[in-house]
């Protein structure tokens, strides 16, 4: 391991899930918004990850994006300011549920940071589950006179139901009323004090929700949090022996892995899981965030025929049978995400096409799915090398973003500026970058 491995910046960094130039962005961002300017880049970044010390003002730009408090910051002491690194994955197994779940809740203080768990140890993971029975082993210990009834689970799931149904922007006003619901049912799971039927519903409740934080998480950019939330999500799927919930943790680990651009690992996760899906509804979003990785890679006729396998599948099999989780799945996320996989196989009109026929076809209810098609049509835009459409459509995913609280979207947006460069006088152009800014 090289000194810049060992660094507690860069393993902070990793823990956030950024690249050195994303971190660098990050940093600028900092200073801007104290209405200063900061010149660091990806070669600064490595000198400090080398040893260097950054400068006064650097470190307070550093401690924002690593969310440690101002009085947190002593420059005298760099780097030991920065959060530490926690790692590690909880290997499926029996009694393993709690384990993973109390994990997952104890990811993020001011002095912790979480490493992202390797891809092989993922698809290890991945490949257990695919091998392994699930033991429905939830309960049945003596029950004493206090032990969990009906009524406690039913108000439990009633008031998950609810939480869950919030659109996304009203979620970030109650963001820590998520973890507190999921550390009271992980505390009744832990006793053990239920029948066998009611330890099957809390089981099913715990991955719900856990699946909600870890998204929450995701789109925040706390991907080291975000990925022991799925873990935790998929070890209780497992527990309550549903499959078709286990492969849709698998197929949201996959998905943060082509956000990371590891679509090795998320092709290596989706190939597991597909091997034990069962809902033809499913298997349709496992082939199109397959297909996703797959055209990352290249691999341009193992992309079309998992696409061709989404689109044959989406829509078939019993409505009243379908998983909740996917139940959002639509033409318009197959045209979309068809219209990505395109962009990456170099396909740029055909691509174009289906990303604005996925952007119409989308409920005006799905506001953040809009923002994240906007961006991805002024990529398509720019491909064209039609910078005023893109700049439209990218200064309106900024604002949309912003309102619903969509750091993700944010993301992606500011992920394009590098591309817009050429077309900084174009219209539209200063009224983007000043949003940006």
């Amino acid at each position: 391991m090289d000194t810049r491995e060992r660094h507690p910046l860069a393993l902070a960094r990793a823990a956030l899930g950024m690249s050195g130039d994303q971190m660098a962005r990050a940093i600028r961002a900092a200073a801007q918004r104290e209405g200063l300017r900061s010149g660091v880049d990806r070669q600064r970044l490595h000198k400090w990850e080398q040893g260097v010390v950054p400068s006064v003002d650097s470190q307070r730009y550093i401690a924002h994006v690593l969310g440690v408090p101002p009085e947190d910051v002593d420059p005298a002491e760099w780097p030991s300011w920065v959060p530490a690194v926690d790692s590690g994955v909880v290997p499926l197994g029996h009694a393993s549920t709690v384990p993973a779940l109390r994990e997952a809740l104890h990811t993020m203080n001011r002095r912790t940071l979480l490493s992202a768990i390797p891809g092989s140890a993922l698809v290890g993971l991945a490949g257990s589950w695919a091998g392994t029975e699930p033991a429905a082993h939830v309960g049945e210990r003596s029950l004493p006179d206090k032990a969990v009834g009906e009524d406690v689970v039913a108000l439990l799931e009633d008031t998950s139901g609810r939480l869950n149904a919030l659109a996304t922007e009203q979620r970030q006003h109650i963001a820590p009323l998520y973890d507190a619901h999921l550390a009271r049912v992980t505390d009744l799971l832990d006793k053990r004090r239920y029948p066998h039927a009611l330890g099957v519903r809390l089981h099913k409740l715990a991955a719900s929700l856990s699946q909600t934080v870890a998204w929450i998480r995701f789109d925040h950019g706390q991907h080291g949090a975000a990925t022991r939330y799925w873990v935790a999500g998929l070890h209780s799927a497992h527990a309550s022996t549903d499959r078709d919930m286990g492969a849709a943790f698998l197929s949201d680990l996959a998905y943060q892995a082509s956000w990371l651009d590891d679509p090795t690992t998320a092709a290596g996760i989706l190939t597991k899981a597909l091997s034990r899906t069962t809902h033809p509804a499913a298997t349709s979003l496992l082939h199109l965030r397959l297909a996703r990785a797959q055209a990352a890679l290249g691999e341009r006729r193992a992309t079309l025929r998992s696409l061709a396998t989404a689109e044959r599948l989406l829509g078939t099999g019993r409505q009243g049978d379908m998983p909740a989780w996917c139940s959002w799945l639509s033409p318009a996320d197959l045209a979309v995400d068809s219209g990505r996989c395109l962009l990456d196989l170099g396909d740029t009109a055909r691509a174009h096409a289906l990303i604005a026929e996925g952007q119409a076809l989308l409920p005006r209810t799905r506001d953040k799915t809009r923002g994240i098609f906007l961006a991805y049509r002024a990529q398509g835009h720019l491909s064209r090398r039609e910078p005023d459409a893109a700049a439209a459509d990218a200064l309106e995913a900024l604002q949309l973003a912003e309102r619903i609280g969509a750091p993700r979207c944010v993301q992606l947006v500011r992920e394009l500026l590098p591309a817009f460069e050429p077309y900084r006088h174009v219209e539209g152009m200063p009224a983007l970058l000043h949003a940006v800014a």
